[in-house]
């Protein structure tokens, strides 16, 4: 009841505090630095992880309902957007656990699409008393078996002349009919190419999805109608995997759901995390 009645719930009728937003800045990580963006007084903190795809200019559409309701940070992964390429592996993990100490917050919640789905359940085993909820969207969930044909989709995308159209065009990623979010999509490229070109470089860990049973914090799943089959087999068996999940499909919408349907999208996780009582 909650997450339906949330889709309908405009942005700009939440009473919520004025944003105050900080310029960007950086912050050291063991070899390279991190760019992040700061906004908000609300007395819940909410860290926003963006996909694989595109930095954390992804998070545009959303970012001042997110600045006016809650205390919010998001940060360009090493190699997106404004961070540097990495020039040694590290830990996924370790960035965020770096950057919530370097902004003196204890607790936060997470809401992760995609690969950043996955470090954000990585960090919430290593730090779980640092994350008060997860909100992973369309994640991935390294140790679940991928089909042949979702391995296949990704080598058309390395091997793509053009790795930007390859992804603009992905029906995956955004359905058909949403034009204004693929023409978005296409511009968050092209303004940052290097975010489908840099080398990652992060460590090896032991497989997150084993034991995300052990996850104990309030988790919802989000899931866009349209997105490939194996993300919704992700979702579906995190949803039986971690103890109280819930789970909700957001019709007409691919991956990034974000860019697609922002009022619905902010609808949920906003009505998900004021839900927990903070």
């Amino acid at each position: 009841m909650l997450f339906a009645s949330a889709i309908g719930v405009g942005i700009l009728s939440a009473q919520t505090p004025s944003a105050t937003v900080s310029p960007g800045a950086f912050v050291e990580v063991d070899g390279s630095r991190l760019y992040y963006e700061e906004c908000g007084s609300g007395p819940k903190a909410v860290i926003l992880l963006h996909d694989g795809v595109v930095d954390s200019a992804v998070w545009d559409d959303v970012w001042p309902a997110f600045c006016k309701q809650f205390h919010t940070i998001r940060f360009d992964r090493r190699g997106y957007g404004r961070s540097p390429a990495t020039k040694k592996p590290y830990i996924e993990a370790d960035d965020v656990a770096t950057l919530l100490h370097d902004r003196k917050v204890s607790q936060a919640a997470l809401v992760a699409s995609s690969h950043g789905g996955n470090i954000a359940m990585s960090f919430a085993l290593r730090y779980p008393a640092q994350v008060s909820e997860l909100v992973l969207v369309g994640p991935e969930a390294e140790g679940f078996p991928y089909s042949e044909h979702f391995v296949m989709n990704q080598l058309a995308f390395q091997n793509a002349k053009d790795q930007t159209e390859v992804r603009v065009q992905n029906t995956y990623f955004i359905v058909p009919g949403n034009d204004a979010a693929r023409e978005h999509l296409r511009r968050l490229l092209k303004a940052a190419p290097q975010d489908h070109d840099h080398d990652d470089m992060p460590l090896p860990e032991k497989p997150v999805f084993p034991y995300v049973q052990q996850l104990r914090m309030p988790t919802l799943i989000l899931i866009g109608s349209g997105d490939i089959a194996d993300n919704q087999a992700v979702a579906g068996a995190l949803v039986m995997a971690i103890p109280g999940a819930a789970r909700v499909v957001v019709p007409d919408t691919g991956h990034l759901m974000y860019l697609e349907k922002p009022e619905a999208f902010f609808s949920l996780v906003s009505g998900f995390l004021q839900s927990h009582d903070f």
